[in-house]
């Protein structure tokens, strides 16, 4: 199974590289295509205080360290179709945040690189609208039928993380992931499924329930999972309220990778 995993933001160099010492037994799993994740900047933060990252240069500048030093595959958000093409010499996958998912500029240019794409459904879309993020895509990339084998073999994955209905909380309606299956391989992004988005100023959450979310997923049947984590996520610079801490990641992929192996799916 695909797990995309590490901190929600690159903090200082010693934070990031801690998280990502304490991965490498994940990443050397074989049951796990392992991905290293974190932004270089979180654009839409509530807050305008709010710490956003390092930008661009200096979060590729560590990016590439922790390459050289774990021999990471590695994913980041990008907010403008400018960043695309220099994210993709040091990245592997391009992530399209929820909110960008429809934007044509930015998929183009993400299409444009060789890098997988990863498309976060935007809360305010139902699943069928999907086919339209991923046929720009496959466009750019010269493939005119939208379907899960043409998506998986050009490198397309969607990822769910739930809708929102205006009551400040992200509800997660498990017949989207097989809906979205139709299009392309589905990433479950079980951590912001649990954010309760915009608390008093800051993103809040409750990731007590991100085990039993990850889980009703590989029942489900998904390709994947998303997870931020931490050492200690009450310290974490965004995000930390719907953070795994480290070992209960290791304990979530155990439980998953049991439902997956019982149900037989791969």
């Amino acid at each position: 199974m695909i797990i995309l995993t590490g901190p929600c933001v690159l903090e200082d160099r010693d934070t990031v590289m801690k998280i990502a010492e304490k991965l490498k037994p994940l990443s050397e799993d074989k049951r796990v295509e392992f991905y290293f994740k974190a932004s270089f900047d979180k654009a839409n933060r509530t807050s305008l205080s709010s710490y956003r990252g390092p930008g661009l240069d200096e979060g590729l500048k560590l990016f590439q360290e922790v390459k050289e030093q774990f021999g990471y595959k590695l994913v980041t958000d990008i907010h403008e179709s400018y960043q695309a093409a220099p994210a993709a010499e040091v990245l592997d996958i391009l992530q399209i945040p929820a909110f960008l998912c429809r934007q044509t500029d930015l998929l183009v240019a993400a299409a444009k690189t060789d890098c997988k794409i990863n498309i976060k459904k935007g809360q305010f879309l139902a699943s069928g609208s999907m086919v339209h993020p991923v046929e720009k895509v496959l466009k750019t990339r010269g493939v005119d039928e939208v379907n899960y084998q043409n998506s998986k073999d050009n490198g397309i994955w969607l990822c769910e993380r739930g809708n929102t209905f205006g009551y400040g909380a992200l509800v997660v309606d498990m017949k989207n992931l097989i809906a979205m299956r139709e299009y392309a391989p589905v990433i479950f992004d079980a951590t912001h499924s649990a954010q309760v988005p915009s608390t008093g100023g800051t993103t809040g959450g409750n990731s007590a329930i991100v085990p039993s979310l990850a889980k009703a997923a590989a029942a489900v049947g998904v390709d994947g999972f998303f997870f931020e984590t931490h050492f200690d996520p009450s310290i974490a610079l965004s995000d930390g309220p719907n953070m795994l801490q480290i070992n209960d990641l290791y304990k979530t992929v155990d439980d998953i990778s049991a439902i997956q192996e019982v149900l037989n799916y791969k």
